[in-house]
Order: structure tokens, then sequence, then C-alpha cells
């Protein structure tokens, strides 16, 4: 997608109040996001009109159930991008929810200041680190980081800091094949050593846990 895209949205949330407020900072944005559908279950991501918008709104905590972890990974298995958006603060949460792959976390007490950014990011496969989330993992100190060679630890910071694989093989003059050797390598240490991390925004938590970036850098 494009940085200049309209990007279209399914707001999830038991919450009425939550919802319309979601859909008019939407409606605000500088770049068109239009809410496509709302719902207040998960299985709505599915069955609802908008089941095929770019990006997931989706509160954690539902009257349906305890948290939708299970949805949320049944979402990105099937390639959706999910910005988690809920009353939970806690920094196990925020890990876990990344971990799983969703493209970033953020608390509703952000929701005003950061989430229409965050859902651009989302639509564009860009990491987006809200201050709760950057605090949650600031202070997640890692023992078990993995061995990461000094042009793995480059190609991932510039991966971090560009919009496409294509530009960090420009940037460091190999291709695109090459570069995906160099992640591939970097999530396998991760999942050795009991980290995965499948998605990008996943490598970036974990990249900040172990103080390979900081978080003003993205």
């Amino acid at each position: 997608m494009t940085s200049n895209s309209p990007v279209s949205v399914i707001a999830i949330d038991d919450h009425p109040a939550i919802l319309s407020g979601v859909e008019a900072w939407c409606a605000a944005s500088r770049r068109p996001i239009t809410v496509v559908a709302t719902g207040n279950s998960v299985r709505d991501a599915w069955t609802a009109p908008g089941s095929t918008a770019d990006v997931v709104i989706l509160d954690l905590q539902l009257k349906e159930g305890g948290p939708a972890f299970g949805g949320l990974r049944r979402l990105v298995d099937e390639g959706r991008q999910v910005v988690v958006y809920s009353m939970r603060d806690d920094e196990a949460t925020a890990v876990n929810c990344l971990d799983l792959g969703a493209a970033t976390f953020l608390t509703k007490n952000e929701g005003r200041d950061h989430l229409v950014e965050a859902t651009l990011a989302a639509a564009d496969e860009r990491p987006y680190m809200p201050p709760a989330l950057a605090g949650a993992l600031g202070t997640n100190a890692r023992a078990d980081r993995p061995r990461l060679s000094l042009r793995e630890e480059n190609v991932l910071i510039e991966w971090f800091q560009s919009e496409s694989k294509e530009l960090v093989a420009q940037r460091l003059n190999i291709s695109v094949r090459t570069v995906n050797s160099y992640l591939d390598r970097v999530r396998i240490k991760y999942a050795n050593v009991g980290r995965p991390a499948r998605t990008k925004a996943s490598l970036v938590a974990r990249a900040i846990q172990d103080g390979l970036v900081d978080v003003e850098d993205l």
C-alpha cells in the first residue's frame, strides 16, 4: 500500500462509545480512513461486511470471554493487519500480542493521540511504537539474548527504518534475497532461545528489549 492510499478498517469492541470514538478519529484523519464495519465479537472480523478491510482494530477483552489471543492469532495467520486496542496495559499482555503477530499494541488511554497513526502504520506494514508499549519493552531486560552478527544487526536496524526490503538492499548494496536470508537467520536465532518473532512488529520488540535499537530511532 502506498503512503497516500485510502485505508479501510473494521473495529471490534463491545462498547459503543469506544466504537464511536474510533470512527470519529478515523474520519478526521488527514489520510482517508474509512471504518467499513464494526462489531462486538472477534467473529465479526470474518463475517461483517468489512471482513476484507486493510486493518482490524481489536479490543482484546470482549464480553464473550477472556483475552482474545486465539482470535488475534487466527487473524494474523490469515494475513490480517491487527492493531490491538485494549484497556490492559501490562507488559506481559503487550509482548504476547506482538509475539502473536499484532502490528502494534495500544492502550485505550492513548487512543486519541495514537490510534490513527497506529492504523496507518499497520496498513503500510510499518512498525509503530506508542508510549505505553515503548515503556513496557524498555523495562523488559532479557538475559536470553541471541548472539547476532554485526551484519545481522545492521540489516535488522535498516529494515526497521525502511519502508521495504528493496530499500534495505539498495542502502546496503546487497540483494533482496540476501536481506531475506539475514532476517531469516535472526528469526531462527530468536526461536532457538525461545523468543519467536514471526512478524516485523515482534522483531522490533525483541530488538528494543535487547538494546539493539532505541525507540527514538524508529
